[in-house]
């Protein structure tokens, strides 16, 4: 079994995979050596694992990794990945974003993919026929929600809600969740239009933490899962090992 662990700007996400599939997931804020030892004494067929991190490197824990594992990879920029990266800067591409390309590719073969990943900050990502072609960053609904209290005087700070979105808001509050959800849901679903005018079989992935709120939202026919990423990084472990 594999490990793949995606340590983003607020949670950590841990994936065990077994078979090319995710039997497990699991998210902490806080992860460090004592936590993973207490998750492999847990699932001791665990020998192998892949780490990302949007954070600063934690050597003491991908130390202890190495010490643990037969096979450990840490991946960024430099690493091999079975599909073809055309972003113009490698270099300052969130290994994240290449990992669910490589993810994305993973489940559609050499098709025409749009990835949008709902975390702190939504990235909106293409990937057509085997090729990452780049994509968009723009801020998540926590942000914007943040963003309206921080930089106003009056206006309380929201968070998002599973109650049903109208079109208008008829109180400041409604009002900002409203705004910013449908302002979201208009964003993403311009993205589809444009994309489906030039793929004719375009495939779309939903992703991250909030997928499956903007997922009930959209019309269109969308795969939505929480663990690309980690289908990404178990590839790229593998393919590292081939």
């Amino acid at each position: 079994m594999n490990l793949a662990i995606d340590i983003g700007n607020t949670l950590a996400k841990l994936a065990i995979i077994d078979g090319g599939q995710v039997v497990d997931f699991l998210k902490t804020e806080q992860i460090d050596t004592a936590y993973i030892e207490k998750l492999l004494k847990a699932n001791p067929g665990i020998d192998a694992a892949v780490i990302v991190s949007s954070r600063d490197t934690d050597e003491e824990l991908e130390r202890f990794l190495e010490q643990r594992m037969k096979r450990f990879l840490r991946f960024d920029q430099n690493v091999p990945v079975p599909i073809v990266n055309r972003y113009a800067t490698p270099g300052t591409l969130g290994a994240d974003r290449l990992a669910a390309a490589v993810g994305a590719n993973t489940i559609y073969p050499n098709s025409d993919i749009l990835i949008v990943d709902f975390g702190t900050a939504i990235t909106i990502d293409v990937v057509s026929g085997g090729e990452f072609l780049g994509g968009n960053i723009t801020p998540g609904a926590a942000i914007r929600f943040k963003a309206l209290h921080h930089f106003t005087k009056k206006l309380p700070l929201c968070s998002l809600n599973d109650n049903p979105t109208e079109l208008f808001g008829n109180t400041s509050v409604s009002a900002i969740e409203c705004g910013v959800v449908n302002g979201i849901v208009y964003e993403i679903e311009g993205y589809i239009r444009d994309l489906q005018r030039k793929y004719s079989d375009l495939r779309i992935i939903f992703t991250g933490g909030d997928s499956n709120f903007f997922a009930k939202r959209l019309k269109n026919t969308i795969f939505a899962t929480y663990d690309l990423v980690a289908y990404g990084l178990n590839r790229i472990l593998e393919y590292n090992a081939e």
